[in-house]
């Protein structure tokens, strides 16, 4: 599996042992903590709850266990040059440096042991505490080869580091005569050196000379970037200007970035949900614009959200629906047309999803799916432009009751595509093709039977559902409620979604100001348990989008129109 920017709902080892080695430039994960409970819900879907009971029926050493195998398989991902940054708490941090990654990745490949500082500490309690509170996380940093090696690393730079900002006021006190901040620092060598002992402009040299040879010294000067005393028996001072400086380089201390707050913008109701920002250090650190960016424990989908943003691909894996669905909603929510694309691969395939999207776009997902592969197109290829891996032709038809006729073109067609191919699967009782399609008619069931028992053809007629499983979609109905209005006209209006599933409704989510032309689903509400929401409307006409996602993934979408002016009204 290589396929890039996709959303993935299943257990990561399994999805893991499938993907490609070294094809993966940077892995965040941030997996459950250990915190010596019997296990910790957050989504609370069937997912979820399966995959921490696994991981917490034996305590600490069957944690380690758990996560080791895992680790072991992102270590065969990682490029040479890639690294794996671990996020985790004070419980397993030990635990998991010791016995995990240095095991794994070895001893001399740690990089950093980054310290969070998520927030500034709990208010007053009326109960006495016996500790100090907690206030940080640990992110494990290590890279696939030792110290030494080139591995991709870009240094960071903040100006929100504590006390920074306080430091830039008092440094950068000087001002030029274009109005630009400076502050002059030393130019002498630290040790000395006879090749940087030289006169410049009548100013004598430091003790030990300069720290610059005379060419920089002059090409400083002619970019004004030299400060020249007065008196000629003072020292020449390099100037560094306020407007130049590039922040703090950053140290494995993080107090800069703030843990996610509920009133923000960024929040979307998951409990452990991290900044983005925290993402975008990682993310711009060790990782350039193109390359791959892996999170197996996928949450609430920061890590993808951010690399979409700035330019990476990526991919992520979640156990629980809910995880992978609102990540497809964060997604959703920034796409414009400079994003790329990306797929969501689920447990179960809605049937009128697939029956009825983009033909080429189908075609292309089924046959990966199947383990087929895309030709290069070329003008003898009889229109088979996919095959399996072996060569030999796939046909893909997006329909229903597939007939006799498609069965006698194929032959005919496959025959001409590859004679070399076709006489070798003969010869061996080998499929010469594969069909694969909703459904088949008897006739096309009754010639594929001929052919093999007649002929010794074998033309392998396959199903979708063989190579995806497929569930029907829920049912949605959307009813609404005038609360009243204020006195400029803004009224509130209730909804109230009921979904209906045989799978189990996991939630709701809500686009209150939604483009049918884009179709594109903003959700303002994300993780809506009861399905009752209630908006404010200005006068006017308004589109709003509802959706309700169940428990294998599947979702539907009710979209509705009211007018607002005086009363409300629902337009059909």
């Amino acid at each position: 599996m290589n396929v890039m920017n996709q959303l993935i709902l299943g257990d990561n080892l399994e999805i893991m042992q499938k993907m490609d080695s070294e094809s993966i430039d940077l892995i965040y994960l941030d997996p459950p903590f250990f915190s010596n409970r019997n296990y910790e819900v957050i989504w609370g879907d069937k997912g979820e709850i399966r995959s921490f009971e696994d991981r917490w029926s034996g305590g600490v050493d069957h944690y380690i266990a758990w996560l080791k195998e895992r680790v072991a398989e992102m270590h065969r991902l990682l490029k040479p040059t890639g690294s794996i940054y671990l996020h985790c708490d004070w419980h397993a941090d030990a635990y998991i440096r010791v016995m995990i990654l240095d095991r794994i990745f070895g001893e001399n490949n740690f990089r950093n042991h980054i310290i969070w500082k998520r927030k500034t500490g709990r208010g007053e309690s009326n109960s006495k505490s016996h500790k100090f509170g907690t206030c940080t996380d640990s992110i494990l940093f290590y890279s696939k080869t030792p110290q030494n090696s080139a591995i991709t690393f870009n240094s960071q730079y903040s100006f929100e580091a504590v006390g920074y900002q306080d430091y830039l006021d008092s440094t950068f006190n000087l001002i030029d005569e274009n109005g630009r901040k400076y502050a002059i620092d030393n130019l002498s060598s630290p040790s000395y050196r006879a090749n940087l002992i030289y006169e410049y402009k009548g100013y004598k040299p430091p003790k030990n000379g300069w720290a610059i040879s005379r060419e920089k010294m002059e090409e400083w000067d002619k970019a004004g970037k030299l400060f020249f005393p007065n008196n000629i028996e003072g020292r020449i001072r390099r100037k560094r200007y306020l407007d130049e400086v590039q922040g703090k380089p950053i140290q494995n201390i993080w107090d800069d970035i703030k843990q996610i707050e509920s009133r923000t913008n960024e929040a979307i109701g998951y409990p452990t949900q991290k900044p983005e920002k925290l993402l975008e250090r990682i993310i711009l650190a060790s990782s350039n614009e193109g390359d791959v960016v892996f999170d197996p424990f996928v949450g609430g989908g920061t890590t993808i959200v951010v690399a979409e943003k700035l330019n990476r691909q990526w991919i992520g894996i979640d156990q629980s629906v809910q995880a992978v669905k609102v990540s497809e909603m964060r997604l959703n929510k920034m796409e414009n047309m400079f994003s790329a694309p990306f797929t969501v691969q689920l447990h179960k395939y809605d049937y009128d999803t697939l029956r009825y999207k983009d033909a080429f776009e189908f075609e292309k997902w089924i046959v990966e799916r199947f383990n087929g592969v895309t030709n290069i197109k070329q003008r003898s290829d009889f229109g088979m432009d996919r095959k399996m891996r072996n060569g030999t032709p796939i046909q893909v038809k997006r329909s229903d009751g597939i007939g006799r006729n498609v069965v006698d073109n194929f032959l005919s067609a496959v025959m001409r595509y590859d004679k070399n191919i076709y006489d070798k699967n003969v010869t061996a009782g080998e499929p010469v093709g594969y069909i694969i399609a909703f459904s088949f008619g008897k006739g096309a069931i009754q010639e594929v039977a001929r052919l093999k028992n007649a002929e010794n053809v074998i033309i392998k007629l396959v199903t979708v559902e063989e190579i995806v499983p497929i569930a029907k979609k829920p049912k949605l109905m959307v009813n609404i409620a005038d609360k009243g209005a204020d006195a400029k006209g803004i009224r509130e209006i209730e909804f109230t979604a009921i979904g209906e599933s045989p799978a189990g409704v996991e939630f709701y989510a809500f686009d209150f100001d939604y483009n049918p032309d884009t179709k594109i689903f903003a959700a303002e509400l994300m993780l809506n348990k009861e399905g009752v929401a209630n908006w404010k409307f200005k006068p006017g006409q308004h589109t709003i989008a509802v959706k309700t996602v169940d428990n294998e993934g599947l979702e539907a979408i009710e979209v509705l129109k009211i007018k607002v002016n005086g009363v409300v009204e629902r337009e059909e």
